[in-house]
């Protein structure tokens, strides 16, 4: 699929009137296994970005090559819209454009510039934000750098738990100014918060996370919340399942006596599975040896 379908895919979405979960992806096998379950959005998270690609933490160690050629690698393999969190643009106004045209070019669906102060400053334990003019420059750099004028661009602070409800209302009111797309938000934490910064602007909102009291979809539906976050369970399980199978066979487990997510019985019961069996004969006919 071309990307500027992908592209009006997400848009579809946020100019919607309902709110959905995306699927958290963060390479090729995980976006098909997205697409094939009918999420209707991926997210590609800064934080798995890292693990996935470098196997270190959300700490700014991820740079905007490795960045793009995971997205890159995850666009060839299907066709999901993919959302990519791009932190803050890895540098300046210049980097943000850059950023942009490289997100663009590897194929993702949009993309989030946030204010955050990174990498962190020494001897600083608080988050910290850049200024509001600094950060609106970045939004249109961002707005500038994007080839194809589909690829949505969102704006994202997480100004509400850092530096509090009217700054973050003063950014959301500046960065809708610029022309970006919609509005990422996170930190927040009761529904006051979020009423309060919908009723400030018009744009689609995407939030990143949000305490119990604020996960019924019809309700941030009224907010004009169009994409909830639920962070990045799927890879702590696929972690988890790799450890524990990589345990069982070093204590000496043979590769057929494995149970639970390893086991032989779920390969077979996967590769029946109507929407795998196109993929599973996919990989087969690459010679990587799924059983039938």
């Amino acid at each position: 699929m071309p990307f500027r379908q992908r592209r009006e895919r997400l848009r579809a979405v946020l100019s919607g009137s309902a709110c959905i979960h995306p699927g958290s992806v963060y390479d090729a096998t995980s976006i098909r296994i997205a697409e094939d379950l009918g999420f209707e959005v991926g997210m590609f998270g800064g934080s798995v970005a890292s693990l996935a690609v470098l196997g270190d933490p959300d700490v700014a160690l991820i740079t905007l090559t490795e960045l793009a050629e995971q997205m890159r690698r995850m666009s060839r393999a299907a066709a999901l819209p993919v959302l990519v969190d791009a932190d803050h643009g890895y540098g300046n106004a210049l980097n943000v454009r850059r950023t942009v045209q490289e997100l663009d070019a590897a194929g993702a669906a949009g993309l989030t510039i946030e204010d955050t102060l990174l990498p962190q400053a020494f001897g600083e334990t608080r988050t910290q934000l850049i200024s509001l003019e600094e950060g609106v420059g970045k939004m249109k750099a961002a707005l500038d750098g994007r080839g194809d004028p589909s690829l949505v661009i969102l704006a994202r602070t997480g100004a509400v738990s850092i530096t509090g409800l009217d700054d973050a209302i003063a950014r959301a009111r500046a960065y809708e100014a610029t022309g970006v797309d919609a509005l990422f938000l996170t930190g927040i934490k009761s529904r006051s918060e979020l009423e309060a910064i919908s009723a400030a602007s018009r744009l689609p909102i995407v939030l990143g996370g949000a305490p119990e009291e604020m996960t019924a979809l019809d309700y941030l539906a009224s907010q004009r919340v169009r994409i909830a976050l639920q962070g990045h369970a799927p890879f702590a399980a696929a972690t988890q399942a790799v450890y524990e199978t990589l345990k069982a066979l070093r204590e000496g487990t043979s590769p057929k006596q494995l149970k639970g997510l390893a086991s032989s019985e779920l390969t077979g019961r996967v590769t029946r599975d109507a929407a795998m069996k196109a993929r599973a004969a996919d990989f087969l006919g690459l010679g990587i040896g799924l059983k039938k």
